[in-house]
């Protein structure tokens, strides 16, 4: 088996925690933020790139910001490669932002399904540390092939 690889996209404090947990738990974790500008702060051990890397069919990768303006490009860049899992954080009860980014690049509906969202498993979290266990434990819940507890009312309920 490959190294399972843990891609956190955009420096946000939720991206922190994901991958310094991610590391904890046997991935190579790397930060994605197109904007060099904002990589303030990265723990050693931990990579930090402003361009997409290498992602192959063990890459799990989180989008930890989806108000970005770059989010539709990003994705796309991500959507181009096979990663094995592709997710947005955000808010179940409102539609992701990310869909009408990427029709408006014509990436197709079904390049579009491989985004996961929500993401995580459905525990409550609020927090920068509860939002990253609750989207790991989803990640290896995914993995492992267990339900993991993901079901989430439908939007606008």
């Amino acid at each position: 088996m490959s190294e399972r690889l843990l891609v956190a996209v955009f420096a946000t404090p939720v991206a922190s925690f994901l991958l310094r947990y991610g590391k904890d738990l046997g991935y190579k974790a790397v930060l994605f933020e197109p904007d060099g500008a904002r990589v303030t702060d990265v723990e050693d051990g931990l990579e930090a790139l402003t361009t997409v890397p290498d992602l192959g069919p063990d890459a799990d990768v989180v989008v930890t910001d989806h108000d970005r303006p770059e989010l539709g490009d990003v994705l796309k860049a991500v959507l181009d490669r096979p990663a094995r899992w592709v997710g947005v954080l955000g808010n179940p009860r409102h539609a992701g932002p990310h869909v009408a980014a990427l029709k408006a690049l014509d990436v197709p509906d079904t390049e579009i399904a491989r985004v996961h969202r929500p993401v995580g498993l459905n525990i409550g979290s609020r927090t920068p540390p509860e939002i990253a266990v609750a989207t790991l434990a989803g990640l290896l819940a995914d993995r492992n092939g267990r339900p993991g507890g993901f079901d989430f009312p439908p939007p606008g309920v």
